[in-house]
């Protein structure tokens, strides 16, 4: 029976995806087609793709061609230049153009004849929601590290072939409009860039709702078995979420695809585009994969409303040559972060009593994070930039100045969720209702428009206070009362101390001590190796040692700085951590609000 399932599922998309052929193909184009683009993975054993481009219907003299330095989804640059080499231009009778190189992304020509011919050999070994992997298993291509392209061409339309390995039963997967055979087709840059594309021997399961087809591409190692047990959670993720908005977003060719990469050569990500996602990990849907892996997919298809549609006009049009800062990242992925593990909840794939022990992860990092003396929620989606798989290679302290604007903004949602329970509104309906001002009619927003609809929904005087204490500054309501009102409870642990750094296996401070900690208000450092805490001798007993103390308890502490044997008198201090969990006790009135905060929605 499990077979014929699986049979008719496969039957079924081969038809949906003739039908789609059939329709695309009579209408190849909507706009002028000036970039065509050829690529092939003959040396995909050493992670290699060859690449052609050719540029057409070019009207000045001096023609620029480069790669993207970002990407779609992420705020910090990421110089995708540094894999593309063996570059040559020809123009289109096959006459070498001689090139210059005005910076370290981009090329100039001169003395082409309307067409321009690029082709180059890319390395592509990172197979997450950034970068592009090329190996036997699979070609996996974020475009922008893909593909270069003409900044002059970037509103007319683009095809792109992809050559496949037939020998490894390769086939294509992505959101670009088929056009036919391996041949894809993208309106202009924008969204050519937005489109990712998963190549590779994959399995495909998907479903009809109101109209538009949900795709799950899946490439792993396990079995179909374990595939249709875990498509029928993301149709629960799906429906979950479409009740919040009331409708599905509008995709542009009627389908959306979830492009899933679940093999021991990938990299974790997860990255939402228009009218897909990357999901990426090692983990596979084996040993309890399915559930670990589901809150990805809940989050990233939440963004198909909030962030692709539901978009911060300082988002609007994404810049591929610098990057991109936004303001209003706490709401965008912030409140998706709320959103995720709720969806989970009100689907049934996580308990309530899960959810709700699990909210206290975020809610410690947040409420109990010096971060907050520095930047509001704003200033912490400035960081982005900053933080966002970028790298440096000089020490910061972000341990004590930042706090993910992730976990920042799903606090912040949890925050405004039960404060708009105890007026008789919810999240739910705000947030549609920002659907339906902004995001239906895709009109970018500002953190004032957010403002205004929150006192539209629920009052000047609420909608004010909400954004000036706790978005424009950096207060937080009274989350005790707030949990009280849905029957949870928020407690302390009064005898636990809190040292305020982690320790590595010699017994050395691994990290920034935090500000107010009991280590750093002894001077204690990264680097220093701790030596003894009061009578107590470490070996591999830290944590076994702390219990020996208690809030307000002063004692010696013996380390090494630098080689040198020191002491410091410290004094522990109270480990400010909460608790979150289901009250038992709670009356039929906060039992209810709970239900209607945690139950299904569809």
């Amino acid at each position: 029976m499990r077979k014929l399932l699986v049979l008719l599922c496969v039957v079924a998309f081969v038809s949906c995806k003739k039908s789609e052929e059939k329709s695309n193909t009579s209408t190849s184009t909507d706009t002028q087609v000036s970039t065509t683009y050829q690529i092939s993975f003959e040396n995909a054993v050493h992670h290699e793709a060859e690449i052609s481009a050719t540029f057409t219907n070019l009207k000045n003299d001096e023609v620029e061609f480069r790669m993207s330095r970002t990407s779609p989804g992420r705020y910090a640059l990421h110089e995708f230049m540094k894999n593309a080499y063996n570059v040559k231009a020809t123009d289109g009778a096959g006459n070498v153009l001689e090139t210059t190189r005005p910076d370290p992304y981009s090329w100039k020509v001169k003395g082409h004849d309307g067409t321009v011919k690029v082709s180059y050999t890319l390395f592509a070994n990172r197979g997450g929601g950034t970068y592009a992997q090329v190996d036997e298993t699979h070609a996996h291509l974020n475009i922008p590290a893909t593909f270069m392209y003409a900044p002059e061409l970037s509103n007319d339309a683009m095809e792109v072939t992809f050559n496949v390995r037939e020998d490894l039963g390769w086939k294509v997967a992505t959101q670009l409009k088929h056009v036919e055979g391996n041949t894809y087709y993208a309106r202009d840059l924008q969204y050519f860039m937005d489109s990712p594309t998963e190549i590779s021997n994959h399995s495909v399961r998907w479903f009809e709702v109101d109209g538009q087809n949900i795709h799950f591409v899946l490439h792993h190692n396990g079995t179909e078995a374990e595939f249709d047990t875990y498509f029928e959670s993301v149709k629960k993720v799906v429906l979950q979420q479409k009740a919040i908005f009331g409708e599905l977003p509008k995709f542009d060719y009627g389908d959306y695809y979830f492009l899933g990469c679940y093999i021991p050569n990938a990299s974790g990500d997860g990255m939402e585009h228009r009218n897909s996602t990357i999901l990426t990990t090692t983990r596979s849907l084996a040993n309890n994969g399915i559930k670990r892996n589901i809150g990805t997919v809940s989050h990233e298809f939440f963004h198909a409303w909030n962030v692709e549609r539901i978009r911060p006009e300082s988002l609007e049009p994404f810049d591929f040559e610098e990057a991109n800062m936004s303001g209003e990242l706490w709401f965008a992925e912030g409140f998706t972060s709320y959103f995720d593990d709720l969806t989970l909840c009100r689907a049934g794939i996580m308990s309530r009593e899960d959810y709700v022990s699990g909210l206290a992860g975020n809610f410690n990092y947040v409420w109990n994070s010096p971060g907050r003396k520095f930047f509001n929620p704003i200033e912490m989606s400035y960081q982005a930039p900053f933080v966002d798989a970028a790298r440096s290679v000089d020490p910061v302290n972000r341990s004590n100045t930042f706090i993910s604007y992730y976990s920042y903004g799903s606090v912040l949602g949890l925050a405004l969720d039960l404060s708009l329970r105890e007026k008789d509104l919810n999240l739910d309906d705000y947030m549609k209702l920002v659907w339906n001002k902004y995001g239906k009619n895709e009109k970018p927003y500002t953190v004032a428009d957010l403002q205004n609809t929150l006192n539209e929904f629920a009052g000047d005087k609420f909608g004010d206070e909400f954004f000036n204490k706790y978005i424009h500054k950096s207060e937080m309501p009274d989350m005790k009362r707030l949990f009280e009102s849905v029957g949870v409870s928020l407690t302390q642990d009064p005898n636990v101390v809190l040292f305020g750094a982690g320790l590595n296996r010699n017994n050395m401070i691994s990290g920034n001590t935090k500000i107010g900690s009991s280590s750093y208000n002894a001077g204690l450092e990264r680097g220093d190796k701790i030596i003894q805490i009061g009578d107590y001798v470490l070996n591999d007993n830290f944590s076994d040692i702390l219990k020996n103390f208690k809030p307000g308890d002063e004692t010696k502490v013996v380390y090494e700085r630098l080689g040198n044997k020191q002491e410091t008198n410290l004094t522990f201090v109270n480990n400010p951590s909460y608790t979150i969990e289901i009250n038992k006790d709670a009356s039929d009135t906060q039992k209810a609000k709970r239900d209607d905060w945690l139950s299904s929605k569809e």
